[in-house]
């Protein structure tokens, strides 16, 4: 199992440092996600500057941008990097969508495959010389000249990875995607009952078995006592996400999603933090030493992820 080094809240002036520093603990991976910064431009101060440790983003917003923006950007990570980069795509909710981004919202998962195509046609455009010919539903590419054509990446293209929750994205990552990133709001019971049936229909769709598809583990994990408050806190906040209601449908805790969004609602977020009892926290997450969460998140998905990001919280 691979062991990754993910950070959320990061400057990007300073991210070089807590790259460098992955590497010398000997993490596998270096991933950010898209929160504050742009983990694109982030990763481009850091990608040429380490010399092992892989790179990814989880996530970058997919429909925040488009393909051929998406496509340049990872190509580009992809050659800095030398062949290190991992592109993490997700689709986050619809308000952040339409209401942050500005952009049009509908059939996630069907346009999350066809954004994936899309990317795919392009990158092999760009490798092979041929004519960019991409009519989708979402997404139509048709045009690409020499000027804006970088060629053949020497380093192939980047591996892509998809987030997901519900059985429909979920599915779509097991059929077109190299890697599947597990949301952090995520049970043992609900990775093992939803999410690797979707992602083995999915890769039986494309003609592949699913031992074929990379997996990111999902676990929060919380090493001291004001860390679980903070854990807390983050389970509470997806808690409140009607996207993400069914995961807590799964265990019978639907009540707890109504609570939850309706204190969202009102904006109080210590009482949410309240709301999420010990039984919750344990599901969602390892609390312990470090050395007693590495056991625990082992004998929870050792057998079922080939990678580990956890968003480690220490406060001490």
């Amino acid at each position: 199992m691979k062991v990754d080094r993910l950070e959320i809240a990061y400057d990007p002036r300073t991210v070089l440092d807590a790259a460098r520093e992955a590497e010398a603990d000997g993490c596998d991976g270096f991933w950010l996600a898209e929160t504050r910064h742009d983990p694109f431009v982030a990763l481009g101060r850091v990608a040429g500057q380490v010399e092992r440790v892989e790179l990814g983003t989880a996530i970058a917003v997919a429909f925040a941008r488009n393909p051929m923006s998406t496509a340049v950007q990872a190509n580009d990570l992809q050659l800095l990097s030398g062949g290190r980069f991992n592109l993490g795509l997700g689709s986050q909710v619809e308000p952040h969508v339409t209401k942050r981004f500005g952009m049009p919202w509908s059939h996630p998962a069907a346009r999350m495959r066809e954004f994936v195509l899309a990317l795919r046609a392009i990158w092999h455009s760009w490798a092979t010389g041929e004519r960019l010919r991409f009519r989708g539903e979402f997404y139509t590419h048709t045009l690409m000249t020499p000027f804006f054509d970088p060629g053949p990446n020497p380093h192939g293209t980047p591996k892509v990875w998809l987030a997901g929750v519900g059985e429909l994205m979920t599915e779509v990552a097991g059929e077109v995607a190299d890697g599947f990133l597990c949301h952090n709001f995520t049970t043992e019971r609900y990775l093992r009952e939803v999410t690797l049936p979707a992602l083995a229909r999915g890769r039986a769709k494309a003609g592949k078995p699913l031992d074929g598809l990379e997996i990111s583990g999902p676990p929060l994990v919380a090493c001291d006592e004001e860390a679980v408050v903070e854990v807390r806190r983050q389970i509470a906040f997806y808690g409140s996400t009607p996207a993400y209601r069914k995961v807590l449908d799964l265990h019978g805790w639907g009540e707890l999603h109504e609570e939850l969004h309706r204190l969202s609602r009102r904006r109080l977020w210590d009482d949410m933090a309240a709301a999420v009892t010990d039984e919750v926290l344990d599901a969602f997450a390892v609390v312990g030493t470090p050395a007693e969460a590495k056991a625990e998140v082992t004998r929870r998905y050792g057998d079922v992820i080939t990678r580990i990001a956890a968003p480690v919280v220490r406060t001490g």
